[in-house]
């Protein structure tokens, strides 16, 4: 296992999510991982019960132990402070090169805040914008970065170039929670390209940081955005297809 990635962001006692689920599918796609944690959550199938912010001095001590000059990218998901944002946007902006998948995860998908909006803020203005940054968000979550109510089908691309626009190195706005078959955007500087399937029947609780992490080791292992992206949707739709 010499293919490394970072991750950093929030536990879920159910390692369905968060920086467990990072491990698993780490493992299981043969990458090594490093984990920093930000917050310590208390989750179940009904959604967020507690949330605790590590103390800022713990977070960026455990960043200052993390390979980043050996790593191929990073994960990073839920930061629950701008002070995490800030730890880790400085991170980021020592080691442009290392591309950094960020999903911005505010909210639990059964319920529950992992942000305040500070922290919302600052991943807006502070890690969105970066060079080095796959911004992944879902619909909701594009549509906070936005400012907007809500982001329809076939506004999908767009909400995807405008993103992008704001600095990151590209954008995947994810559709899975749109009605009927899913569509995905991908934002490059050469444009846009949709990824359609057939919606598979089932359901999977951290189906976005699944495909966040698997898109994180496809970088880290060299393979060209494009190439890493359908990677990443194929794994995470045959986690879909076995649950």
């Amino acid at each position: 296992m010499n293919t490394i990635v970072l991750s950093l962001g929030t536990t879920h006692p159910w390692n369905v999510a968060g920086v467990g689920r990072d491990l698993i599918v780490g493992g299981e796609l043969g990458v090594r991982v490093f984990t920093a944690v930000a917050a310590v959550s208390a989750q179940d199938g009904r959604g967020v019960a507690a949330l605790h912010a590590i103390p800022s001095n713990v977070f960026a001590a455990q960043l200052s132990t993390l390979p980043w000059a050996s790593a191929g990218a990073v994960r990073i998901g839920a930061l629950p402070t701008l002070g995490a944002v800030r730890d880790v946007a400085e991170r980021l902006r020592a080691h442009p090169t290392l591309f950094a998948v960020v999903d911005p995860v505010f909210a639990a998908s059964r319920g529950g805040e992992l942000s305040d909006q500070a922290a919302r803020y600052g991943v807006r203005d502070e890690l969105a914008t970066l060079p080095s940054v796959v911004l992944t968000p879902n619909l909701a979550e594009a549509a906070v970065l936005l400012g907007i109510a809500g982001i329809e089908r076939d506004a999908i691309g767009e909400a995807a170039l405008t993103l992008r626009a704001r600095g990151a190195y590209a954008v995947l706005v994810k559709g899975g929670h749109l009605e009927g078959d899913p569509v995905d955007a991908l934002a490059t500087a050469e444009g846009v390209e949709l990824f359609a399937q057939a919606r598979i029947a089932g359901e999977m609780h951290g189906t976005g940081c699944t495909l966040a992490m698997a898109l994180a080791c496809e970088l880290a292992a060299g393979r060209p955005l494009p190439h890493a992206v359908r990677a990443a949707r194929a794994y995470t739709r045959a986690e879909l297809a076995r649950h």
